[in-house]
């Protein structure tokens, strides 16, 4: 297992006893599409964790691989004036871990968590575990609970 997926399964493990399934696929799971071919499963059950800049503020949005955040419709919900990615090393810096491998919760910083409401037509989803290689499966629902996250229309 790579090393950041181990150091997110221990920080799961610590902060909300889960002991996650990690999966690793050395071919990587950096994009939606990737991941999806890799697992067997349809890119609408990537939850692919996004960090946007709202304001100058971090959130995250975890949205199915399927769709694409308008960012409009999410500085909208929001109440922002501008709303655009994150830069890859405020990611890093902030919320502790790379773009492609960025999961929906164990983040170094307490952010707000935005969940795209498509995920919860799936019964399992797929997200990242810290590292572009590897992936765990989780209920939406079971999701949305950990992460405290509003549920959203943003894509």
């Amino acid at each position: 297992m790579h090393a950041r997926a181990r150091e997110f399964a221990d920080r799961a493990r610590e902060r909300y006893g889960l002991d996650l399934t990690i999966q690793g696929f050395p071919e990587g799971t950096e994009t939606a599409a990737d991941a999806a071919e890799a697992i067997g499963c349809a890119v609408g059950q990537i939850a692919s964790s996004l960090v946007f800049a709202a304001d100058g503020d971090l959130v995250v949005v975890v949205t199915s691989g399927a769709n694409r955040v308008n960012e409009s419709r999410l500085a909208s919900h929001l109440g922002s004036e501008s709303v655009s990615m994150a830069a890859p090393e405020e990611i890093k810096d902030v919320v502790g871990w790379s773009i492609g491998g960025v999961p929906p919760f164990c983040h170094d910083a307490s952010l707000p968590v935005y969940v795209d409401e498509t995920l919860l037509a799936h019964d399992t989803v797929w997200a990242a575990a810290g590292a572009p290689t590897a992936v765990f499966p989780i209920a939406p629902d079971e999701l949305v609970e950990l992460t405290d996250a509003t549920v959203v229309d943003v894509c």
